[in-house]
C-alpha cells in the first residue's frame, strides 16, 4: 500500500488562502445581520398587515362551525360565481386594451418630446391622482347620464335623437374604470420608452427604412416590456376594483369585488367573501407568476 504525502507548499497556500478568506465572510455574516436588523421594522410591519390579515383571511373561508370547503365547492359549482368571474376578466381585458390604446401614443409622445415639455404632459396624466376616485366617479356619472354634458351635446349636434345609455351598464363601467387606470399604463410605459436610445431609430432610418418601418421593427418591440408592465398593472386593479363598477354599473355590472362586499354587507356571509377573496387573489399571484417567466416583478412594480 502506497501513502501519499500531501505537497506542504499546498497545504501552506490552503492556510493561507482561509486565513485571507475568512475576515471576508466574518465582514460578510455581519453585513447580512445588520442588514436584517435594519429591516426588521419592516419586516414586522409587513407580518402584521398583510401576512396575519391573509392568514386570517384564509382560515375563514375553511372554518365555520367546524372545517368546511363548502365556500369554495359552491364557487366551483354555482353559475353565479362563474358569470361573475367572467365578466370581471372580461370588463378587465376591455379595459386594458383600451387604456394600452389610449395610453401608448400619450406615453410616446411624452417620450419624443424635450424633458420639460414630457414633465407637463405626464403632470396632466397624473394631476386626476390628486382627486379621490369616488368623486371621478361621480363625475363621470353626472357626465354620461341622460340629461348629462355627453348625451345633450350628441343631440345638440344631430348625432343622435335620444339619450343614449352611457350609465348604469358595462359600457358606463368601463368608460370611467379606463380613465381612472389610464396613468397606470401610461408611466410604465413611459418608463421603457425613455430607455431607448434616440441613435437606434436615426440608423433605421439611415438604412432606408420608413419611419413607420422603424417604429414597428425597432421603437415597438422595445418598448414591449412597458407594454406588459402596463398591462399588466392595468388588468390586476381592474380584478379588484369596487367604487367605480359599483356607481356606474348602478347595481346591474356585479364584479367580483361587489360579491365580497355583499357576502360581508347584505348576507354577512363572512366565509363566503374570504372564499371569493382567496380565489381572487389566487388569480392575480398566477397572473404575476406567469408575467414574472416573461419580465421581473421589479420592473413592473416600477422598482427597476
Amino acid at each position: 500500500m502506497k501513502l501519499t504525502v500531501a505537497d506542504p507548499s499546498a497545504v501552506y497556500q490552503r492556510r493561507e488562502e482561509i486565513t485571507v478568506a475568512d475576515p471576508a465572510r466574518i465582514y460578510q455574516r455581519r453585513e447580512q445581520r445588520l442588514l436584517l436588523l435594519l429591516a426588521s421594522p419592516a419586516l414586522f410591519v409587513i407580518f402584521v398587515l398583510l401576512v396575519i390579515p391573509m392568514g386570517w383571511l384564509f382560515w375563514q373561508s375553511i372554518y365555520g362551525d367546524g372545517f368546511t370547503l363548502e365556500h369554495y365547492r359552491r364557487i366551483l359549482t354555482e353559475e353565479v360565481y362563474w358569470s361573475t368571474f367572467a365578466l370581471t376578466f372580461r370588463i378587465s381585458i376591455i379595459v386594458t386594451l383600451l387604456a394600452l390604446l389610449l395610453g401608448y401614443p400619450v406615453a410616446y409622445v411624452a417620450a419624443a418630446l424635450p424633458h420639460r415639455w414630457a414633465m407637463i404632459v405626464l403632470a396632466l396624466v397624473i394631476l386626476p391622482f390628486w382627486t379621490s376616485v369616488l368623486v371621478r366617479a361621480y363625475a363621470w356619472l353626472i357626465l354620461l347620464q341622460r340629461t348629462g354634458l355627453v348625451n345633450q351635446s350628441l343631440m345638440s349636434l344631430g348625432l343622435t335623437d335620444a339619450p343614449l345609455p352611457l350609465v348604469h351598464n358595462e359600457l358606463g363601467t368601463v368608460i370611467a374604470t379606463v380613465h381612472i387606470l389610464l396613468p397606470f399604463m401610461v408611466l410604465p410605459l413611459y418608463a421603457a420608452m425613455q430607455k431607448i436610445p434616440h441613435e437606434l431609430m436615426l440608423a433605421g432610418a439611415s438604412l432606408g427604412g420608413t419611419p413607420l418601418h422603424v417604429f414597428l421593427r425597432v421603437f415597438l418591440p422595445l418598448s414591449l416590456s412597458g407594454v406588459l408592465a402596463g398591462a399588466t398593472l392595468v388588468f390586476v386593479l381592474c380584478l379588484g376594483f369596487y367604487i367605480t363598477p359599483e356607481l356606474m354599473g348602478g347595481g346591474k355590472t356585479v364584479m367580483v369585488s361587489m360579491v365580497v362586499s355583499r357576502n360581508v354587507e347584505l348576507y354577512n356571509q363572512w366565509g363566503a367573501a374570504s372564499a371569493v377573496s382567496v380565489v381572487l387573489l389566487l388569480c392575480v399571484l398566477a397572473i404575476f407568476y406567469i408575467v414574472g417567466r416573461v419580465i421581473s416583478l421589479e420592473r413592473i412594480l416600477g422598482a427597476k
